[in-house]
């Protein structure tokens, strides 16, 4: 059914009749390939060394490309980036049926009829992830056009509150038309804002401080205003002029005093009635501030020049992408430059448009965090590194996409690789680098069962390392004692040690202590939090706090994979069992990429792994800490 036929049958069923929703968005949910691996296996992060991109500053902004399923590498940034993103921007599948929308590895056509119900299955499974990672004060921005615009609003009502829409920012794409459009030709597309939960405020630009503005409105409060002599500059001919009215209309002022102009100034002071926008003790602090003030008509409407304005413009409702060299075709000729090749990537956003969007968002924080996890050729990384370069910024940027015809590899990877390093266009001029960043390439993995044996907790500990030095921003790897079982590294703000085997606790708590202190520059950044991030293996819970309570006011300690399982529990999709009592799948041995379900128009669902009887409990004997032991 279509989602918006549901909805109006949802709103017109008799009250004798209720639905569970009355009103919102409704459709079939329609089973995932990618959500039934995460039933039986968890994701890590794997980094591919051979790929990164390191500046000669180890204090450069590290940006992280994760190639693999962004619903896998959502859920593991749910525990990596959990409320630390203060900028999304997503540009999903528009879902036309031209083959640009693929659901359990097929293409998803325009005569399916659960085309919608597919689609908005997959972006609500995404955007439900992607809410937990925004900072209270985050900012999500997606693309779309006209074919899912209007269920994708109703979608994220529903998904962030309908509260927390900002606005749906029309943007002009194309400097001219396609002479085949039959109907209508295609000229804009949307771009969808919602904030997490707090107020938001969006940079529009700064604003003209040599124009001046007028402080009537006519819908305002009258109110007087007293304004102090030899302050006013005016073009009225000298002389006195009386009390009075002057101007018509409701946005007329009243002079209740005289005034006396000589040489372009009112020497007096002087009292005006009207509408006015300002206050006086905003008035009176504005003249503290060299505001100037001027009269120039005989209507006697005050209008200012603020020259120590500090205020901020709006952002618009219209973007106009050939005023700011964003269209399609301004993507499709960097993008040209770049490669040497004739359209290495179809519908690229342009670069100025995200550069406006990751600006409005963080033109206050310009040491954000930005995420966008349907990332294509990469826009969003050099939007980031390209505002960074022009106003000093430290912004992180972490891409998510898959590598479907080697998309993450050959465009998103190399793309911003070139601009890194620098390029040469198609001309022969060569493009400086932007040399002050450092790219890092990861892949998203599943390879660790869900079953939590110990076996399958140590490997799962193991395997974290990459995401862990991601969460941390710590990759510079530290000499570690001979046959030690713990890593550490070390970043801009810090350190991370990870402690492989409980047995390796003490040797760690002694390496532990000797690190250097951290720098007042990295106790800033980090907000005086502990600079040492330490992970522990531990079949339970207890993360060795006896052991490391000598250090224990400079480290932050968790117990793995404990604190992974936590942060999971409300991400991971519920296993399918008919036994209440047994919540894990039996492991099997199944390829990362599952396979596609057997038929595209309308996916089998996904047979319930066997019924396993619980073992009589075998007797064992537990530690102070409650881990098992084993031997």
């Amino acid at each position: 059914m279509n989602p918006i036929s549901a909805l109006s049958a949802a709103s017109a069923a008799p009250p004798s009749a209720p639905t569970a929703q009355s009103y919102g968005l409704v459709w079939e949910d329609k089973p995932e390939a990618a959500e039934e691996t995460l039933r039986r296996f968890l994701p890590v992060l794997e980094e591919v060394p051979a790929r990164a991109v390191l500046a000669a500053d180890a204090d450069a902004p590290q940006h992280a490309l994760i190639e693999g399923d962004n619903l896998h590498a959502l859920t593991v940034l749910g525990y990596t980036h959990e409320a630390k993103v203060d900028v999304i921007y997503i540009d999903p599948p528009y879902n036309t049926g031209n083959q640009d929308f693929s659901y359990n590895d097929s293409f998803v056509d325009p005569d399916d009829g659960f085309r919608h119900s597919k689609w908005l299955s997959f972006m609500n499974r995404r955007l439900k992830l992607a809410k937990a990672l925004l900072k209270p004060t985050g900012v999500i921005f997606i693309s779309i056009d006209d074919h899912e615009q209007a269920a994708l609003k109703l979608l994220c009502d529903q998904v962030f509150g309908e509260h927390n829409f900002v606005g749906n920012v029309c943007w002009f794409k194309k400097r001219k038309g396609s002479f085949l459009a039959n109907e209508l030709v295609s000229l804009t597309e949307y771009v969808l804002i919602y904030k997490n939960s707090q107020p938001l405020k969006l940079f529009g630009g700064l604003p003209d401080n040599s124009e001046s503005q007028p402080i009537i409105k006519r819908t305002n409060t009258v109110k007087q205003l007293t304004f102090p002599a030899n302050l006013v500059k005016t073009k009225l001919p000298d002389g006195t002029y009386e009390p009075g009215v002057y101007g018509d209309g409701t946005s007329a002022s009243r002079l209740l005093t005289d005034i006396q102009v000589q040489g372009g100034i009112i020497r007096n002071s002087f009292v005006l009635e009207a509408p006015f926008v300002w206050s006086q003790a905003y008035l009176d602090e504005e003249i503290r501030n060299h505001t100037e003030v001027l009269i120039n008509t005989l209507n006697l409407q005050p209008r200012v020049i603020r020259t120590n304005n500090e205020s901020i413009k709006a952002f618009p409702s219209f973007i106009d992408g050939r005023e700011i060299g964003a269209t399609n075709e301004d993507a499709y000729e960097l993008l040209k430059n770049i490669f040497h090749t004739d359209r290495p990537f179809s519908y690229s956003k342009p670069v100025n448009l995200l550069k406006m969007l990751i600006q409005a968002a963080s033109y206050q924080r310009p040491d954000a965090v930005v995420l966008d996890f349907f990332a294509g050729s990469g826009t969003a990384l050099h939007a980031t590194m390209q505002l960074n370069a022009e106003d000093g910024g430290r912004r992180r940027c972490v891409l998510v996409t898959n590598n479907e015809n080697n998309i993450a590899e050959e465009i998103t990877y190399e793309r911003n690789r070139r601009v890194i390093q620098g390029y040469t266009s198609l001309k022969g001029v060569a493009v400086p680098g932007l040399t002050n960043n450092s790219l890092r390439y990861f892949r998203c993995v599943a390879p660790v069962p869900r079953t939590p044996t110990l076996r399958h907790k140590r490997e799962l500990v193991r395997r974290a390392t990459d995401l862990l030095c991601l969460k941390e921003n710590c990759f510079q790897a530290l000499p570690t004692p001979a046959g030690a079982d713990f890593r550490a590294f070390a970043g801009p703000t810090g350190h991370l040690v990870i402690v492989y085997d409980d047995l390796a606790v003490e040797e760690a708590a002694a390496f532990v202590a000797a690190l250097p202190e951290p720098t007042l520059h990295a106790q800033r950044l980090t907000l005086n939090s502990p600079p040492c991030a330490v992970y522990v293996f531990a079949a339970a819970s207890y993360a060795y706090e006896d052991e490391f309570a000598a250090v224990a006011a400079r480290i932050r300690l968790s117990a793995l994979p404990e604190a992974l399982y936590r942060a999971w529990q409300h991400l991971l999709p519920e296993l399918r069992v008919e036994s209440e009592e047994l919540r894990v799948a039996a492991p099997a041995a199944v390829p990362l990429l599952p396979a596609p379900f057997e038929t595209a128009a309308d996916p089998a669902p996904v047979a319930a792994p066997p019924i396993v009887p619980r073992p009589e409990p075998a007797p064992h004997i537990v530690d102070k800490r409650g881990n098992l032991m084993l031997f």
